[in-house]
């Protein structure tokens, strides 16, 4: 057993990481906490990280990003340790990559070629990895300057993983095409599950949708709701493909449970456009269940960096229950209690050890309830508008038509109630 983990370990990309500590970010995150979510990011896509080095900068240098003494330094600790890859912790520029690329002589990544390697590692359905080519794709394009860019480098290892056609030399027409297509395909896409949407509203059955930082538990805690059977690793992004089942409430409600990719810390922003169609159900769910892992020693900023995510997608207006996970690793009561207390709405599970579920259930009842109330009233005859608005947002149970009015009875989100409210027809 130890020959075949000394072989494994051998296999490994060495990586050296170069972490960037701007001296003006007042964000609360420290270079400490970058540092062991990049080790958690390298580890999950097959890498070992063997040295540091820690580079605190006021002014980004044009050429490099980093001044000359600290690539010198990198230089020397590549050399030291036998290292095979470099990552930096920030976005480097085109020509930064290249210039350091040649000082270095080793390859030459940054943080979101890093995680765009994990996506493509990871995508199984034919969405994800239309997903993840557009990202990758958007992301290559501005970095074709002169000789032109490899999609695929050769020599495997991280950041390697291209974004499907395997040519050395692919010009900005080529890769503007190739964009311009998989957003016309991935617009159907959105389009299909638009109609299930419809579908599924027209037929009275509220979507929730789990939300949370990539490794929260969110896949463990749709198989322990609904024995989805989803694919399941201790590990970062290791869920992309968007999975929906239904569950039957203790009331004997029906609901859509939808499962999403995972959020993160600077998640980067094409990310979040080219996952657009699927990160839509987030945006439609009538619930977010905001699945937190109560057990890390910063589950504030995880909860915060999450929000920052649902903000960008419009959402932060759709009520959620902030569902605690992984309490069984707390200490003790009053530590979950205190957690608990953080958040308005909020209840305490281990989605593993099915802890909590019952309590669950009932506060997502509970809430769907208060969500949507029933009205029945008479609108201005020349808002079809509203009656619209019903149909897409509510359920309709009756419309009748008037030489004056409408009258409408219908269940919409309480969120929309006053729209319908009028003082005299």
């Amino acid at each position: 057993m130890k020959e075949s983990q000394l072989v494994e370990s051998a296999d490994m990309e060495r990586v050296l990481l170069v972490m960037i500590d701007f001296k003006n970010d007042k964000q609360q995150w420290q270079v400490e906490d970058n540092l062991f979510e990049m080790q958690e990011l390298v580890v999950a896509c097959g890498g070992e990280v063997i040295e540091s080095v820690i580079c605190p900068l006021s002014k980004p240098s044009a050429a490099t990003l980093i001044n000359k003494g600290k690539v010198d330094e990198i230089i020397t600790a590549c050399s030291a340790f036998d290292i095979d890859t470099v990552i930096f912790s920030e976005d480097l520029k085109g020509s930064q990559q290249r210039n350091l690329e040649e000082s270095i002589k080793l390859k030459t990544i940054d943080r979101t070629q890093l995680i765009l390697d994990i996506f493509a590692k990871n995508a199984t359905s034919k969405e994800g990895k239309m997903q993840v080519e557009l990202a990758q794709l958007e992301y290559l394009l501005p970095r074709l300057v002169g000789k032109g860019v490899e999609l695929s480098r050769l020599g495997g290892g991280i950041g390697t993983l291209g974004p499907g056609e395997t040519k050395l030399e692919v010009d900005r027409r080529r890769i503007g095409q190739r964009i311009d297509k998989l957003k016309k395909e991935l617009k159907e896409v959105a389009a299909g599950r638009q109609l299930k949407r419809k579908k599924r509203k027209d037929q009275g059955v509220p979507s929730i949708s789990l939300v949370g930082y990539t490794n929260a538990g969110k896949s463990t805690l749709l198989n322990t709701l609904t024995q989805a059977g989803q694919k399941t690793k201790d590990g970062l992004f290791t869920t992309l493909d968007s999975l929906s089942r239904q569950l039957a409430l203790p009331n004997h409600q029906k609901v859509v449970l939808s499962d999403t990719v995972g959020f993160m810390h600077q998640l980067p922003h094409r990310l979040i456009e080219a996952f657009k169609a699927t990160l839509e159900e987030v945006k439609e769910a009538d619930l977010l269940l905001h699945v937190l892992d109560g057990s890390h020693p910063r589950f504030r900023d995880l909860y915060e960096s999450v929000c920052v995510v649902l903000r960008e997608l419009e959402a932060m207006q759709t009520p959620t229950l902030v569902v605690i996970n992984k309490a069984d690793h707390l200490e003790s009561p009053e530590m979950v209690a205190g957690i608990q207390s953080s958040f308005e709405n909020s209840v305490a599970i281990s989605a593993l050890k099915k802890q909590g579920i019952d309590l669950l259930l009932e506060k997502i009842m509970a809430m769907l309830a208060e969500s949507f109330e029933e009205i029945h009233v008479d609108i201005p005859i020349n808002r079809m508008d509203l009656v619209n608005l019903a149909h897409k947002e509510g359920e309709v149970f009756s419309v009748k038509y008037y030489n004056d009015r409408i009258n409408i009875r219908a269940s919409i989100p309480v969120s929309l109630k006053a729209k319908f409210i009028f003082e005299s027809i």
